[in-house]
């Protein structure tokens, strides 16, 4: 057989058996995330930011892990907290972070914990713990959102952010 018979030959093997590899990595991109991930592990708080300005400064916090539900790996979600005051509908911030990367996480896993937070929240010349008595204090909520590959974001959790003073964290800050 000529040489160049042999190379396209090897050339069309390869190719198919890449866009086969192709495929199959693309498979849990078909993972409906709303169904398969699972926010655990939830903490909100008021994280104290330090002081600013002269002032105490507050901002909410969540920190949350994810686990996968599904019966097959779950790779590339984007996960992103929104913050706002309760019956506001503008935002008091938010933070996105990639939640989990293209190696996947395994069924039934669980990622480390994820701490996000606003970069936005409350200032006073009052002790921290004495500014969630302030009159002009009001409680934030907390969306987390889920992308997963190209489908849309979903919300995996919506919740209170809870009046508790946050002064340090012994998980990765994100």
């Amino acid at each position: 057989m000529p040489r160049s018979r042999t190379l396209v030959r090897t050339s069309i093997v390869a190719l198919a058996a890449l866009l086969a590899g192709a495929s199959a990595a693309c498979t849990s991109d078909s993972v409906d995330a709303k169904a398969a991930l699972e926010v655990t592990d939830v903490v909100t708080g008021w994280y104290d930011a330090g002081i600013v300005d002269g002032k105490n400064k507050l901002v909410p916090s969540i920190s949350f892990r994810i686990k996968n539900n599904a019966t097959e790996p779950i790779r590339g979600v984007q996960l992103n907290a929104v913050f706002r005051v309760i019956g506001d509908q503008e935002e008091l911030g938010s933070q996105w972070v990639r939640g989990i990367d293209m190696n996947g996480l395994a069924p039934g896993a669980s990622t480390e914990a994820f701490v996000l937070r606003s970069n936005l929240g409350y200032t006073g010349e009052q002790p921290r713990m004495q500014m969630f008595d302030h009159s002009l204090f009001k409680d934030a909520q907390v969306e987390v959102f889920a992308k997963h590959g190209s489908q849309q974001w979903v919300v995996l959790l919506k919740q209170t952010v809870q009046r508790q003073l946050l002064t340090h964290d012994k998980t990765r800050t994100s």
